[in-house]
């Protein structure tokens, strides 16, 4: 059993119930909450914590349960963002609020276990963040100028067209340049490239 709990904050009881069988299934102790207004009236003490919470909800959307905890717990409960509406804008807006992973539904319930058991162990693991920023920095000496370019320009939320234009290149360009990039960086997804890119500075 996990020595720490993971709170689930959705509207959809469905998907509510089924991410709590997931996790308890693991052996993870696992609690819901029907929205984040329900989540902070009945606040867990738990001194550190994971937290995974939808973000289109009504009353309080997840962009504001994420700006509320950074607030109040900093890093010691750490944020997944699950949405059936994802685009790059909100997945890096969402990253640099603090959020550990941001992930698409439909998910693959072991991509969730293995990010969720990612935020458990670094809530053990202090010396965490050193060496994910070692492990970056030294990815980052790999990159070429023009692909340290477009690196940038992601980590900053730019989109494909957008980094086109900028850097006078078509947009298929623009993809081959982002498949190296991400090979190089070792990074299976966005949220993991813009993760590195925030801990990079």
């Amino acid at each position: 059993m996990s020595l720490h709990s993971v709170f689930i904050i959705d509207d959809d009881p469905g998907v509510r119930d089924s991410l709590l069988v997931l996790l308890r299934s693991e052996g993870i102790r696992a609690r819901g909450f029907a929205s984040g207004v329900d989540f902070f009236k009945n606040l867990p003490e738990d001194a550190t914590a994971c937290v995974i919470t939808d973000v289109r909800m009504p009353d309080m959307e997840g962009g504001e349960v994420v700006r509320r905890l950074a607030q109040m717990r900093g890093h010691a409960w750490p944020v997944i963002v699950i949405t059936g509406h994802a685009d790059v804008p909100m997945a890096v807006q969402m990253m640099k609020a603090g959020v550990i992973d941001f992930i698409e539904k439909p998910f693959e319930p072991g991509r969730l276990i293995e990010t969720v058991r990612g935020c458990l162990s670094q809530l053990n693991d202090v010396d965490h963040e050193q060496a994910t920023r070692a492990a970056a920095e030294l990815r980052l000496t790999r990159l070429t100028p023009r692909e340290r370019q477009v690196f940038d320009a992601l980590i900053h939320g730019h989109s494909n067209k957008a980094i086109a234009l900028e850097l006078d290149i078509s947009p298929r360009t623009v993809e081959v340049f982002r498949a190296k990039v991400m090979t190089k960086m070792e990074a299976d997804s966005l949220s993991a490239l813009v993760r590195m890119g925030l801990i990079l500075g």
